[in-house]
């Protein structure tokens, strides 16, 4: 299921301004000096996550990523050894008091964002209509502060306290990692909030825009939310989301070879364990591979087998999660490097349990005909590395129910009871664009981001207040600064 926002409608800007705006902003960018980032070599074998980490040991950002946020093995491999060298300097007694590992991202832009049939509702007239909506202008992004390093020899941290553009913090991560525990990199244990080991990372995303998510990270079957047009299922989960628990890695010294596991607590990343006595684990392995000219690379698969409540209890002093059912998502994954050119493919199997997948109290009968939902969903992103200050981006995703949670009554929508249609519920979704690096430095990272998404869901607009039964579309134009200090 995807999701979209607009705030109130205000008056909408005609379309010769919007165009105007984008030829004044992509102008701007044109005209930027790159000269002296073109002087500069990329060094090779050094790799560093952050700019606080370039900082620390000197080196340039742009050693870490093969484009920034993304990163190359090398910088992997830094991240899978708990953020050290393995030198003198990861002590941070070596570092000079006036040393601050902190930086910030943030990403001020522009936006267009359009829903075509969207639930209108119009207080003048105290009706309701379905039609397109528009919303454009000038935005700002949530801030990430991120701090990490060490705090003794093979103990590091990570903190990034985050803010939503409006300016509420809430913390995106928070952790402790043990390293090379009995002397060995396959040993190394995390604990506190924390991504998956996601090889595809949702937080090193090269895409932004308000629709350029991955999709397959967070999909579920929209027979599972409510037919209100406040698209709020009773569980949420998405394998993007960092959780809490622990976790037991580890590698081989290139890093070539991985593993990892993790036991998790049931809410998907929330604090004060309102599910408080589920858990769920997740599972990877990969495997690198040299393929002679072309390059490094990867395949791998993983597993995350979670229980979600199916309602809540509550008292004068928490709310608690019960009838817990299962789920899962497992698949696979490749990286292919073809010189410049590299393709990230995965293939994702979902399935809830029959109560998850129609929303139903465990203690409560199913819908005549209710089965277990299942889904199979996957995507594959190309970046054209044009040269090392720019990126081409691509992705092409599917989502395609392979067996809906109610029966299929053609062309009628019940909620709770049917669904119109085998495919009801199917996204595509295709998003591509571009990040151009004007400089590169071991104090900054910054990028002019250019971008376009669109997702479509198969009979989206059934779950709309009297909607049409027709298919959903959203697109939105993004052009932005993406910097981090």
């Amino acid at each position: 299921m995807f999701h979209w926002a607009s705030a109130s409608m205000k008056r909408r800007m005609p379309w010769l301004a919007s165009l105007l705006v984008c030829g004044f902003l992509v102008l701007a960018f044109l005209l930027v000096d790159s000269r002296s980032a073109s002087a500069l070599p990329i060094p090779a074998g050094k790799v560093y996550a952050i700019p606080a980490f370039a900082r620390k040991y000197g080196m340039p950002c742009s050693a870490c990523h093969e484009a920034w946020p993304k990163l190359n093995n090398f910088g992997q491999l830094f991240k899978d050894n708990g953020y050290q060298m393995g030198n003198d300097r990861d002590a941070p007694i070596f570092q000079q008091p006036a040393y601050w590992p902190v930086s910030f991202r943030m990403t001020p832009h522009w936006h267009r964002v359009s829903v075509d049939r969207a639930d209108i509702f119009n207080p003048a007239t105290d009706s309701t209509t379905e039609g397109r909506l528009t919303t454009h202008g000038f935005d700002l992004s949530g801030m990430d502060i991120l701090t990490a390093g060490t705090l003794a020899k093979n103990i590091s941290f990570l903190l990034v306290p985050a803010a939503e553009s409006d300016a509420v913090f809430g913390f995106e991560a928070a952790n402790v990692r043990f390293s090379n525990l009995l002397k060995s990199s396959w040993l190394n244990i995390k604990v506190g909030k924390f991504e998956l080991d996601n090889m595809i990372s949702e937080k090193r995303i090269m895409t932004l825009s308000d629709f350029g998510g991955y999709q397959v990270y967070h999909f579920q079957p929209a027979t599972e939310f409510s037919s209100d047009g406040s698209f709020t299922p009773f569980y949420t989960f998405g394998m993007g989301d960092n959780q809490i628990g622990a976790e037991l890695s580890g590698h081989s010294k290139n890093d070539y070879t991985r593993y990892s596991a993790a036991l998790l607590s049931s809410n998907d990343g929330s604090v004060g364990v309102p599910n408080g006595h589920g858990y769920d684990t997740y599972l990877t392995l990969s495997q690198a591979f040299e393929a002679g000219s072309l390059g490094l690379q990867r395949v791998g698969a993983f597993a995350y087998i979670g229980r979600a409540p199916t309602y809540l209890a509550t008292s004068s002093l928490l709310a608690d999660g019960f009838g817990q059912k299962s789920f899962y998502r497992a698949g696979f994954f490749g990286f292919w490097y073809l010189k410049k050119l590299d393709f990230m493919t995965m293939y994702t199997r979902g399935a809830d349990n029959v109560f998850l997948g129609t929303g139903t109290p465990s203690f409560s009968p199913l819908p005549a005909g209710a089965q277990g939902p299942i889904w199979n969903a996957g995507f594959i992103e190309t970046h054209l590395t044009v040269n090392p200050q720019f990126i081409l981006v691509n992705r092409y995703e599917l989502i395609r129910m392979s067996r809906q949670a109610l029966p299929v009554t053609p062309g009628v929508f019940e909620p709770g009871v049917s669904v119109p249609s085998s495919d009801f519920g199917d996204i595509d979704a295709l998003v591509f664009g571009y990040r151009y690096y004007p400089f590169m430095s071991s104090r900054v990272g910054f990028a002019i981001h250019n971008e376009f998404s669109t997702v479509r869901q198969r009979g989206g607009t059934w779950l709309l207040p009297g909607g049409s039964g027709k298919d959903l579309t959203n697109n939105s134009l993004f052009i932005g600064f993406d910097f981090i200090f």
